[in-house]
C-alpha cells in the first residue's frame, strides 16, 4: 500500500494525515518531501496524524526523527498524534516515545501548540 499524505489546517497549526506504510523506499521520500514544504512555506507548527498507518520499519523511524529535527532546527515544533498500536509498540521498544510528543486526539494535539493550555 502506498503512503498517502494530506496536508489541512486547523488553528494556524499544519496536521499532515498519513495512511499506509513508512517504509524504505518513496514513501520516507512523500514524507520528508512533506514536511519540508511546510517549513518552507513557514509553517512552524506541525502535527502527523498517524491514525492510517499501520506499519512502519527502521528506515520509517529514522524518518520520523529527521522530521523531527528538520522542523526543530527551524525553530517550530512537530507532534505525533492517534498512533495506532504497531507504532506505537516501535515508539517504545526504540524508547522514543520520550522525543516525541505525542497526543492521543486532534483537540488536545492542536491545543498544546498554546501555551496557556499548555500549562
Amino acid at each position: 500500500m502506498a503512503l498517502t499524505i494530506h496536508t489541512r489546517e486547523v488553528s494556524h497549526v499544519s496536521i499532515l494525515d498519513i495512511e499506509g506504510r513508512i517504509v524504505l523506499g518513496d514513501e520516507i521520500h512523500d514524507l520528508r518531501d512533506a514536511v519540508r514544504g511546510l517549513i518552507g512555506a513557514g509553517k512552524k507548527k506541525i502535527i502527523l496524524n498517524l491514525e492510517g498507518v499501520d506499519y512502519i520499519d527502521s528506515s520509517g523511524v529514522g524518518e520520523l526523527v529527521g522530521c523531527f529535527t528538520t522542523v526543530r532546527n527551524a525553530g517550530g515544533e512537530l507532534k505525533l498524534m492517534n498512533l495506532t498500536q504497531k507504532v506505537q509498540d516501535v515508539l517504545h521498544v526504540t524508547k522514543l516515545y520520550t522525543v516525541f510528543d505525542i497526543k492521543d486526539d486532534e483537540f488536545h494535539a492542536v491545543k498544546s501548540f498554546d501555551y496557556f493550555f499548555a500549562k
